[in-house]
């Protein structure tokens, strides 16, 4: 019996000593780094304890939405960009997030330094949406939207909004001006 109890703590101590730190800049379907697609906008100075976490009511100068949530590093680069799923209310989780900084990548490798062919080549695309300034490619794989300027475009292409755009028609060396991470 003693042995039994031993073998199962050392057992124990095996499995929990091998446990995987996980990677603080690792996007994934659920996760943004720490941030998971349960996280409330209350716990947000908890999971960034080492950051700035800035929390905007709006400003007379609209340079970001109302209730937006900004992630800053204490050199001051920006992280990420927040939106709550509820405007004004803590107990909210996140419904949207905005990749701001290149360190954060997918399982895949993919980060806001990618190109076109990049997402192409890691991802299934699901869809292409056609927007003024940009074009936002969607993966479903990972809730995930990647906008792409449209100056990256061939000038042919640039102005018709009712194009239905194909991924043939990007460049693969297209760069990612942004990407998102959605969760409803």
């Amino acid at each position: 019996m003693n042995k039994y109890i031993i073998s199962l703590f050392v057992i124990t101590l095996l499995f929990s000593s091998c446990k995987k730190e996980q990677d603080p800049f690792l996007v994934s379907k659920k996760n943004v780094g720490f941030l998971t697609d349960s996280t409330k906008v209350k716990d947000l100075k908890l999971v960034f304890p080492n950051d700035s976490v800035v929390n905007y009511k709006g400003d007379a100068t609209f340079k970001i939405p109302m209730n937006m949530v900004e992630i800053y590093e204490k050199g001051g680069n920006l992280l990420l960009t927040l939106t709550p799923k509820k405007m004004s209310d803590s107990s909210s989780t996140i419904t949207n997030i905005r990749i701001e900084d290149s360190r954060f990548k997918t399982e895949k490798d993919i980060s806001t330094l990618s190109r076109f062919k990049d997402i192409q080549d890691a991802y299934k695309i699901s869809k292409i949406d056609n927007l003024l300034n940009s074009l936002v490619i969607s993966v479903n794989e990972i809730n995930a939207q990647f906008a792409i300027d449209k100056t990256e475009l061939p000038a042919n292409l640039r102005y018709d909004m009712n194009l239905k755009f194909e991924a043939s028609q990007i460049p693969d060396n297209a760069k990612i001006k942004y990407f998102f991470i959605n969760w409803d």
